[in-house]
This record gives structure tokens, sequence and C-alpha cells, in this order.
């Protein structure tokens, strides 16, 4: 027996037609909403990690718009709700009685009033306010129903915060807050909370400045209304409804500019939390604040500071430029900014030598007069301390060392340790920046500069922490986004660029550096802590530097103009170092760097030449050092010598007896070292002459201090246009004796003690010959030109 069809089915046999309307309208209606429903440009927008707002950017289409929220504060919600929608919660997207008596209301009064809900209201702005009809109103009914589908109400009453007006180019509940009242909108009290909600229904009429009454008595009865549905008590009615309202749109915070400006470049209409501490930010804003006010005395106009945690390579604080105004670049991020670099890359030379073994730390480096190629360093002072320690050389800023110790170590090598270190503006080849690099003839950025000095420190840290290990990316980029994690890379036991015991070292070095004024005594103060830092000043006196770092933080500070022009007293212990030790005040103290006892070796080094020791160093001390430091010569200044009796002569086998030869330890620098050595050194005492025809075989007696070998020397003009004349320097063992001077075979005169001869050379290629009176000679090529400039 055959079952009957069910009405419905006899239905849509009958009905085919309507069948197929229901079919249509049901995916009409499903389909009817865009997967967004708003893609309108949103403000740019940089919050601290406590999320206090630190800068925004209108967005594309100039309304302050911000993006998303993650909810609705309390206090807006029921304001709202009990102004715009009471039983938002309930309905399905439309409200009917609200519905029909808004249409009963307009069709018997003049009188205007909607029924919309706030999911129409959501709908109606999505579709960009069109013309209120009735058809229009159909449409926002059936796509609110379908968006109550599709999203949770929350999320609809959010949508409804985000993009509702609050009057002039102002849209949304966050932005509001900020705009009216300077606060976030989860600060809100009930009264602003109240004074917000009752803004989107007539944002053109009651604008925060115009038609105050208007406004007070909107906001009152809402108030009014929420005392009588017990959302609020008597007390906190009577102060809200004191409140006072807003007279007109704040400006937003300008805390960190800069910093906004590169995440409206990177991520423009993101909002993002930062890393950065809103005191800290506030506190280093105040200190770049006076000491703008205190360098543009000098015509100084530019700052920019940068602190970074050393282990999470957070940003902590981001002072891009001084306040300075828009006739001298306020606008130009001089963290991010290519500089001359100085003397600031030293330290990594120094930790470079020292983790190769090429040097140890207080190894004696040269320093004298040097020219390489037509290049001819000088140090800041004019002056020749013919040898110094390395590491004195480098708590010192001494520049002729720096130079020939980076010619000994290879400046190609050296220049790939700076890769390494992701020195990203230096993009030009080793040879194009040549020896001058480590003296400023490079450019590199406060950002790339102080992150390098972080790795170090970086390395140190994890180094102790981690079983003597190490990581591949220990010198990675900062990060200013809340939540995201530096990509450290894996672990290791072999270092990327520079050893633990290296770094070790280089930070003590950098350590010892004399501090500026205020700051000299730090070490006998119990609440100070050791900070290992160093300055950098470009040629012309045009940027100054100072980067420090503890085991916690490492802070950069630039100063200068950003138009590149340079002042006198510019210099990074003038300018710059002032200011890093003002930032290190404002943070936590941080305990003394770990010893890394695995990368280093207890070795026996000599105390005058900081040399390996060898058997003829009197005096030796066990030191520790790096462990390819095993790797260096053992000294070379010690050497013994063979006196006569009285100990005023040298002598040996061949003209003296044997048995009455005495037998001395000597340090013995080379002539040219020994001649500016022994000024600052009245201890040191030079070796004794040889006795008449004892002389040794191959005793280097004499040097040219200039000129040197193969230069070529460029005849000055005066002003006048007249060409001076050069003087031609020597040094001698023994300066008592008479030296003769002779240019091509042509007697010119005789020194004695100060060895300098002033001459004027016809331009060519010459030999310039010197004789002492016991007969010893030194000749050497030389070549002269006229500038013809």
């Amino acid at each position: 027996m055959k079952k009957s069809k069910t009405p419905f089915l006899q239905f849509l046999k009958k009905h085919p037609v309507k069948l197929g309307v229901v079919l249509i309208v049901g995916l009409i209606w499903v389909f009817c909403l865009p997967r967004n429903l708003f893609n309108a440009p949103t403000s740019t927008v940089l919050k601290s990690r406590e999320g206090m707002m630190l800068g925004a950017r209108i967005a594309k289409d100039g309304q302050w718009r911000f993006p998303e929220q993650d909810s609705v504060p309390y206090r807006f919600e029921q304001c709202i709700l009990n102004f715009e929608d009471e039983y938002f919660y309930l309905h399905p997207g439309f409200n009917p009685i609200s519905i029909t008596k808004a249409l009963w209301g307009n069709l018997t009064s003049k009188e205007r009033r909607g029924g919309s809900t706030i999911t129409q209201q959501v709908i109606r702005l999505s579709r960009k306010n069109q013309k209120r009809t009735y058809f229009e109103k159909l449409i926002e009914i059936f796509q609110a129903t379908r968006l109550e589908l599709r999203e949770p109400k929350k999320e609809i009453l959010n949508l409804y915060a985000t993009y509702a007006p609050f009057g002039g180019n102002v849209v949304g509940l966050e932005t509001a807050s900020w705009r009216y009242f300077g606060i976030p909108s989860q600060d809100l009290s009930w009264g602003q909370a109240a004074a917000l909600a009752v803004l989107p229904n007539a944002p053109s009429l009651i604008f925060p400045g115009k038609n105050e009454l208007f406004l007070k008595q909107k906001r009152n009865r809402l108030l009014k209304k929420l005392l009588e549905h017990s959302v609020i008590d008597p007390t906190t009615y009577e102060l809200a409804v004191a409140e006072k309202l807003p007279s007109k749109p704040l400006a937003l915070p300008e805390m960190a500019p800069h910093l906004t400006e590169k995440l409206r470049r990177d991520h423009p209409g993101a909002q993002l939390t930062s890393t950065i501490k809103f005191p800290l930010q506030r506190q280093l804003n105040a200190i770049a604040k006076e000491n703008y006010d205190r360098l543009r005395q000098n015509e100084i106009h530019n700052l920019s500071i940068l602190v970074l945690d050393i282990e999470t390579r957070e940003v902590r604080a981001y002072v891009g430029n001084s306040p300075t105004t828009a006739a001298h670049d306020h606008y130009v991020d001089l963290i991010q900014a290519s500089r001359s670099t100085g003397s600031i890359l030293k330290p990594f030379l120094y930790a470079a030598m020292l983790d190769e073994g090429t040097i140890l730390p207080n190894t004696l480096v040269a320093d004298v007069p040097t020219s390489v190629n037509g290049y001819s360093p000088q140090n800041f002072d004019k002056e020749f301390n013919g040898a110094v320690p390395a590491s004195v050389a480098l708590a010192r800023s001494l520049n002729v060392p720096a130079v020939r110790m980076l010619r000994k170590y290879g400046l190609h090598k050296f220049y790939h340790q700076l890769e390494k270190l992701q020195q990203k503006n230096m993009d030009k080849s080793a040879d194009y920046y040549g020896l001058p690099i480590i003296l400023g003839g490079a450019e590199s950025s406060l950002w790339d500069i102080t992150k390098a000095y972080a790795g170090m420190a970086s390395t140190l840290n994890f180094f102790n922490t981690s079983s003597s290990e190490y990581r591949k990316n220990e010198f990675v980029n900062p990060i200013y986004e809340l939540g995201k994690q530096p990509e450290f890379g894996a672990q290791k036991f072999s270092p990327e660029v520079f050893g633990a015991g290296a770094v070790y070292h280089t930070l003590k070095t950098i350590e010892e550096v004399n501090r500026p004024n205020g700051e000299e005594n730090w070490s006998f103060f119990s609440d100070s802590q050791p900070i290992s830092w160093k300055t950098g000043t470009s040629y012309g006196f045009k940027d100054a530097w100072a980067v420090g770092v503890t085991s916690r933080y490492a802070v950069g500070v630039w100063a200068g103009n950003a138009s590149g022009e340079g002042r006198p007293g510019l210099t990074g212990l003038q300018a710059a170092a002032p200011i890093l030790f003002e930032v290190f005040d404002k943070l936590p103290k941080a305990a003394s760097f770990q010893t890394p006892y695995d990368e280093l070796m207890e070795a026996e080094v000599c105390k005058r030449s900081g040399h390996l020791a060898s058997v003829f160093c009197p005096k030796t001390q066990q030191e520790w050092i790096p462990k390819n430091g095993t790797r260096t010569p053992v000294c070379p200044y010690h050497q013994p010598v063979f006196l006569d009796q009285s100990e005023q002569f040298q002598v040996n086998s061949s003209c003296y007896p044997l048995a009455e030869i005495q037998s001395e330890n000597w340090f013995v620098l080379p002539p040219i070292m020994e001649y500016y050595y022994a000024v600052k050194h009245p201890e040191y005492q030079s070796l004794p002459p040889y006795k008449n025809g004892c002389l040794k075989d191959g005793e280097e007696l004499m040097q040219f201090i200039f000129p040197k070998k193969k230069e070529v020397i460029l005849l000055p003009k005066n002003f006048k246009e007249e060409t001076n004349s050069i003087i031609f320097k020597l040094a001698h063992r023994n300066p008592e004796t008479t030296v003769y001077w002779y240019l091509d075979a042509t007697y010119l005169t005789s020194t004695t003690t100060f060895h300098e001869v002033s001459t004027l050379p016809r331009p060519g290629k010459h030999v310039l010959t010197v004789v002492d009176q016991e007969g010893n000679s030194l000749s050497q090529k030389i070549e002269i030109e006229i500038n013809s400039k």
C-alpha cells in the first residue's frame, strides 16, 4: 500500500514557482553579506606594553578611525544598550515593537524617529549610510538577520563601537575616547561613557564644543535611566552628572612619533602594542628635551636615544629625534639614519683581534707617525705615544694604533666581521672604505650600532648561562612588537662572530673609559653600576656617538645636526656621553658580567709589554687570556744586553774580555717608537751605546719618522701661494750623536739631539741620506710633488 505524500510535498508540487522564489530568496539571504562588512582604511596606532597610546596616524581617507578593539568596555556597553537598544541580546536583528512604534509616530506626527537596532545600525554603517527610505529599511532588516546568524552579539556590538560616527572626522569609540578625553576607552567614567554613547545618535547636531546644552540633556537623561535600571547607584549618578563635557577634540599623544611613523610605513593601518615602557619613554623624552635645550646653545639641534633589553632584544625606549623645529628636520628618524661612525667601531676590531689571537688584552701597539698609501691618521690630541697597551689605545680611542691594528688584522677580514654584525648601511666594498673605516670612513645607524653592542653583551650573558654554548644569530635585529620573539637561531659550541673570552676583555676594557664630568668617581658610590661604553666623533665634528651596555640593557645615543653641519664641541664625550649616563640612571641597576672561564686560559704575561712572557722578561704576572691568545708571539721587546763592567757601554766578545761582560735583560723599543715613548715615560732607559769597535751587526740605530717609505710628499702652499718647506725627522738611539744630512749626495746640514731638518726640495724623485758621527748610514727614496690646487 502506497503512503500518501505529505502536505508540504503536495504544496511544492502544486506551487513550483513559489518554491523557486523561496529558494532564490534563501540564497540571497545566505550570501547577502560580504565577507568583510567594512573595508574602510584605519588609522595607524602604536601603544606601549602597558596599553597607553604612544602615537597615531590618521587613516588614508582623512578619518580618525582606530582599528577594531578586542571588546567593548562594560560602562560604554551599558550606556549604549540603554540608549539605543535595550533588547539587543534578545532580538534576531530587528525589534518589531520598536519598528511599529517608529512607523506609527512617523505617520501621525511631523517628528521623525528611528526604530533601528544596533545590528541594523551596523548594516547601515557598512552600507555607507544610504538615503533613509522604507525600502532601505527592509534591506537593513534583511541583512541584519543574516548578520545575527553569522556573528555573535559581542562582535556585532564591537563593530558598532568601531565604526559609529562620533562627530567631525572621529570614528569609533576608542578614537573618540582619546580625542575627547585623552584616555583609553576602558578608563572612561560613567559620565564620559554616557556622553559618548549619545553622540552617534546625532553626531552632526551634537558636537563637542557646540550645542553643549543638548549634549548635556541627552547625557543626563541616559544617566537617569541607568540609575532607574539600577545599573549605577545614586552616588555614581551624582558624580557622573557633575562631570564636565568635552569642549573640543584633543591632540593625540606623540610619545614616540618616529616609531609611530616607522609603524605607519611598515604596517599602515595597523594597531600594534609595542615593547616600549611608557614611564621610561616619558622620562627619556624629558631627557631629550633638557639636552636639546643645552645643545642648541651651540647650534646642535638633533639627537636620538635607543634603549634595548639585552636578553629579549626588545626596544624599551625610542626617541628618534629631539623636540626641535621643522627647520631643523624634526621629522627625520635619526635612529635609522645613516651617519659616519667615528670611533664607535673600534671595540669590534679589538674583540676580533683578541678572538683570533693576534693580540693579548694589553699587548703594546705602536703609536707613531704612520702613512699608508698617502693616508696619514692623526690622534685627536695630535700627539704620539710611541707605544701603548692595546687596551689603553681602545680606552683612550687613539686613532693611529687603531689604523695600524686594522692593517695588521686585515681590512677584508674586519669588513667580513662587520657584515656578520649586520651593519647594513655599509653597502660598499672593503676597498672602497679602506683603513679609514675604523675612524668613521663608513656609515651606520644608531639602530645597527646599538644592536651590535647588545649582541656582544648577550654573547657573554648567554655563554655564562647555557653550558658554554653560543647562538647563531646573536646579533639579530631588535623587535618592537610585544609578543614577538627574536630569531636567535640554533645553539652551537662555536661563536658566529666573537668568542666569549674576547667579548669579556673588550667589555671590561671599555668599562674603564673615563666618564664625562660629574661621573668620574662613579666607582666610589655603592649604588653605581659598571657600564661598558664607547664614544665616537666623526670627522669635522658632525656626529657624536655614545653607546653603552650593562648585563641587562644597551643604550645608544647620537647627537648632531641632521643637515650634517659640524660644530665645535660636537664630540661623543661632550655631547652624547652625558645623555648616555642620564639614561642609565633611569634604568634598573645590573650586575657585572660574569667571567667566562671556559673560554679563557691562564698564562704568564710580561707586565711591561703585555705579550706572552719570554725568558728575558724580568717581571711577569698570571692573566686570564682568550684561548687563542697562546698563538701570539712572546715578548719581542725584552732582550739580553751585554755591558762592560761600568754598565755604560754595550760590548761583545770581539772587543771585550768575555769574563768581564755583564748580562742584563733590557726593555728595548724600535728607534721610532722609542723616540715618542721616552718623552712620556721618564723611567724608560735607552740602550747604552756600543763601545768603540763593538758595534753589533744589523743593529737598528736610526729610523726616519718623516718621510715614511714609499711616501709621496705633497708640498703645501701658504695663503700667498708660496710653497712651504717640509721638515725631515729622524729617530736615533743616541740623541747626543751628530747626524749629517744629504739630499742626492748634496750636503744639507748636521743635527744633534733633535734630528729635524727644514728644506724645500724641487719636485721629482730624490734620495735622502743620513750619516751619524760613527759612520752609520741610512738612506730612503722619496718623491716630491707640488700641490697644484
